[in-house]
């Protein structure tokens, strides 16, 4: 098996056969491959057209969530799921065109990347989802010096390798090439197309810029402490104590001074510091332990899937 086309979905009941036709259409010279649908916990016909197109084609295969775990939940399990030496990642709502995968893999092939990843630079999208993209870029840069300019574009594809020990948590997967090239990865980008809507909304909504602020957050914090977490909260802990111990000591010249003893403000927040300090520390030490005993970031529940 050489390509691996993973599709996430969630109610798209009427995009299904479309996407499916262009990808035929659009692969018929590009050699072996599979198409792995993802039906992310659909409430419409989306899991029975999807089961309906996998019993005349061979190549179309399916997993159905028991309930909907969201997009990154989705590829993981598209990924484990996925034979291919290579994989191909894009939305079932048809602003993707699948005639630029072919483009894709040229890309990556002449250039030797891990990964490609498409830039929709003439978004046909509203004003909301435009913005988080650009914001999202600025935030980027400024945390890793990522020059990838849609990092969000759910169209790339990937060498098998690029997911070897990777770890999907949150909603990590527009972030999979900043974190790939943070582990040491090639990542290009390729000028894509982008449609307008086929049919069906839009499943974005204002509490994915939070998540996806937080979420780059963690990313830089791994990055910079995961090989590490003790030191960074033990150098944290240790900040407080000195702070602590500061106060300590000042409170005890002032009362050797003024010969008496306040219980003021001041020495309330140098006994908080240690108090904080200390639990800081400890929790420096579970995360010690639960980086090494914790799960590997899938937390999807597979309802049925195809033989």
């Amino acid at each position: 098996m050489n390509f691996s086309v993973i599709i996430p979905a969630y109610n798209e009941e009427e995009n299904i056969v479309p996407l499916y036709d262009e990808i035929k259409k659009s692969l018929k010279n590009i050699g072996n491959y599979e198409i792995i649908f993802i039906d992310d916990g659909s409430k419409d016909g989306t899991l029975r057209t999807i089961k309906e197109l996998s019993k005349k084609d061979k190549i179309v295969k399916y997993i159905s969530f028991a309930k909907n775990s969201g997009q990154t939940q989705a590829i993981a399990a598209g990924v484990d799921f996925s034979k291919g030496t290579h994989i191909i990642t894009l939305d079932a709502d048809l602003q993707n065109p699948p005639e630029e995968i072919p483009g894709l893999i040229n890309k990556l092939k002449k250039g030797n990347y891990n990964c490609v990843s498409g830039w929709r630079k003439n978004r046909r999208d509203n004003f909301k989802k435009i913005l988080f993209s650009k914001l999202s870029f600025i935030v980027r840069k400024l945390l890793f010096n990522d020059k990838i300019h849609d990092a969000g574009c759910t169209l790339k594809i990937y060498e098998r390798s690029c997911f070897n020990d990777f770890e999907f948590y949150g909603e990590s997967h527009r972030f999979i090439t900043t974190i790939l090239q943070l582990n040491g990865y090639k990542v290009g980008e390729y000028v894509v197309k982008h449609k307008k809507r086929h049919s069906g909304k839009t499943k974005y909504g204002a509490k994915r810029l939070i998540n996806g602020f937080l979420d780059l957050l963690f990313i830089k914090f791994w990055n910079d402490s995961s090989p590490r977490p003790l030191h960074f909260f033990g150098n944290l802990s240790f900040f407080q104590y000195f702070l602590a111990i500061f106060i300590f000591i000042e409170q005890i010249f002032k009362a050797i001074i003024i010969s008496k003893f306040d219980l003021g403000p001041i020495l309330v927040l140098g006994v908080l510091l240690f108090l904080n300090a200390t639990v800081t520390f400890l929790f420096g030490f579970m995360f010690e332990i639960m980086l090494r005993s914790g799960p590997n970031g899938r937390y999807y529940k597979v309802k049925e899937m195809s033989a």
